[in-house]
């Protein structure tokens, strides 16, 4: 029998409230690249929820899931079988929406026992005019705290616009979209050929964690 390649698959969070706004349209340029690539995609819209913050009762390490029972354990499932994780926001004061933040807090940390190494992060915001790149540096360190690598482009990853849709005119932006997702379907297929040959390169050590309290 034939042996048939195992798909990948990307998650694609859009932070932003609207559905079909400037963060979407971009998302879906990176999209298109990646389906051209052979990377199935899966969108979530989340910008609109009512997603509560974290409330730091740490039920989660617990039980291993989140003691809300919302978006953020329907997704934490579908990161067990995803390759990669694409996120987008909009730009608010300098940094993502708020909704998104809180989502991802909760995610990230109710998964802090999870394995989610090797699995690929990338991020866009799309601004009218600044704070685009501190919303970036925000969505990213989420990535680099998992031992997740991080998408980089040719350009930071950003675009700008404010009306629906105004986000196209921003060329560069848009390639930069397209860049974003050729490097993110080969890294994520060059690491699949890496566990494949090498296996993970996670340390192989209990977790230390120092922090510096008096005795």
């Amino acid at each position: 029998m034939e042996n048939k390649e195992m798909k990948s698959k990307v998650i694609i969070l859009n932070g932003s409230p609207k559905a079909h706004g400037n963060t979407a349209v971009a998302l879906h340029e990176v999209e298109r690249t990646l389906q051209e690539q052979g990377i199935e995609t899966e969108w979530l819209h989340v910008g609109h929820l009512h997603v509560h913050g974290c409330i730091a009762c740490n039920k989660c390490w617990e039980t291993g899931i989140c003691a809300f029972h919302d978006i953020v354990n329907e997704l934490s499932q579908k990161m067990l079988e995803a390759d990669g994780l694409l996120i987008g926001s909009p730009v608010y004061f300098a940094s993502p929406n708020g909704t998104l933040l809180s989502l991802l807090d909760r995610l990230f940390y109710s998964n802090l026992h999870t394995d989610w190494s090797m699995k690929v992060g990338a991020s866009v915001s799309i601004a009218r005019r600044g704070g685009a790149t501190a919303t970036m540096d925000v969505l990213n360190k989420y990535f680099l705290k998992t031992n997740m690598p991080v998408v980089p482009s040719q350009y930071w990853s950003i675009a700008h616009g404010t009306e629906p849709g105004e986000v196209t005119r921003d060329e560069e932006g848009m390639q930069t979209m397209r860049q974003l997702g050729l490097n993110m379907a080969f890294l994520i297929k060059s690491i699949r050929l890496g566990l494949q040959q090498y296996g993970s390169p996670k340390i192989n050590e209990q977790l230390v964690e120092t922090h510096f309290i008096k005795s």
